[in-house]
């Protein structure tokens, strides 16, 4: 039995979903709008959480980054990632890292830009969190993060079932929580934005796949029991998303300098 959160069996049914190499909505498209408004050509820099290598990818084909340095906790998301990543022909340009949860394992200033999406929910404490990206940071650096983000400090029962359902380490705050945070790691501009009712719409798309055809070619792989499992979790999402009790939220702020 592994401890991982996302096993090969995992991977393989989010990419059906997401497409390849992407375990988080929107896939390409979804990247894209976490960077709007801002111009990564030529910078350096830090995917928190990279897990199966699309996001990386796309962050050098699409965006123009330098180059990146992916971290992630786990073998098998680190596995697939280099192999898409060298199939791709970027192996120059991004480097993974595997590292154990804690300080980030760099010195101060390395980065140009500190980038995550929907990863930084595992990481429980945001504001030790802030603090050491904001020490990697180059003077005038960015932080740039999607995540799942929780309307209140208390959880409804509703909620409590889908954190169950879902099996993860969720380590979910409020916006006031990341803003807090950010404050005291003395960032400036500070921009937090709800991704709530764009979720909600994707979701309800994602069920509907998972019980149709993407459901069915995904079952061939990971078996009906696995789809089946997480159609349950997915049915369970959308009424906390409707409650407006688990929010998807893009993150940012600036390092002065």
């Amino acid at each position: 039995m592994t401890d991982e959160h996302y096993p090969r069996q995992m991977i393989d049914m989010l990419e059906a979903l997401w497409g390849e190499g992407f375990l988080s909505p929107g896939g390409p498209d979804e990247v894209a709008r976490v960077l709007e408004g801002h111009d990564i050509k030529g910078r350096s820099l830090l995917d928190i959480g990279c897990g199966a290598g699309g996001i990386d990818i796309a962050l050098v084909t699409r965006h123009g980054a330098g180059y990146v340095t992916g971290l992630d906790v786990e073998d098998t998301v680190l596995a697939h990632a280099r192999g898409l990543i060298a199939k791709a022909g970027l192996s120059t340009q991004i480097g993974l890292v595997k590292v154990a949860p804690g300080p980030l394992p760099f010195p101060p200033g390395t980065f140009d830009v500190v980038f995550s999406k929907d990863s930084i929910i595992h990481i429980p404490d945001k504001a030790a969190l802030m603090a050491e990206v904001f020490r990697v940071l180059k003077p005038g650096g960015w932080f740039i993060a999607s995540d799942w983000l929780i309307g209140a400090e208390f959880v409804s029962p509703q909620m409590a079932e889908y954190i169950a359902a879902e099996g993860l380490d969720f380590g979910m705050a409020t916006p006031a929580r990341y803003r807090e945070a950010m404050m005291a790691a003395e960032f400036g501009d500070i921009r937090i934005r709800s991704r709530n009712d764009w979720y909600r719409v994707q979701a309800r798309q994602e069920l509907e796949r998972l019980r149709g055809e993407a459901g069915r070619s995904a079952a061939r792989i990971v078996g009906t029991d696995f789809v089946q499992k997480n159609i349950a979790i997915w049915e369970r999402m959308i009424p906390v998303l409707d409650s407006g009790e688990h929010c998807p939220t893009h993150l940012s702020a600036r390092k002065p300098g």
